[in-house]
């Protein structure tokens, strides 16, 4: 099935994902540091809304989080979720 932007609205999401994704929804977000050579991410941490980094939030995870469009960062901010992702956590969850 397509929504309106075009995207699935059925996506597999791991745990992994998962994890990430509830700790962003519930107001946490993505710190990230560019490779100044290149400019792409080289660093990325993980933090809830209480502060507390998210140990198995890896640069693979956020990849895969980006590449679906589930987080998204807006003029050099921290990555945040993103209304799809929210859409997306919802579902995953309802098919439990």
């Amino acid at each position: 099935m397509v929504g309106e932007s075009g995207l699935t609205s059925t996506m597999n999401i791991s745990k992994a994902e998962q994890r990430v994704l509830h700790a962003l929804a519930q107001g946490g977000r993505i710190q990230h540091r560019r490779d100044e050579d290149t400019g792409s991410i080289s660093e990325i941490d993980c933090f809830t809304r209480e502060g507390w980094r998210l140990a198995d939030c890896t640069l693979a995870i956020f990849g895969s989080l980006r590449r679906k469009r589930l987080i998204a960062s807006r003029d050099g901010a921290p990555y945040r979720i993103t209304r799809h992702g929210l859409q997306s956590l919802r579902a995953q969850m309802d098919n439990r």
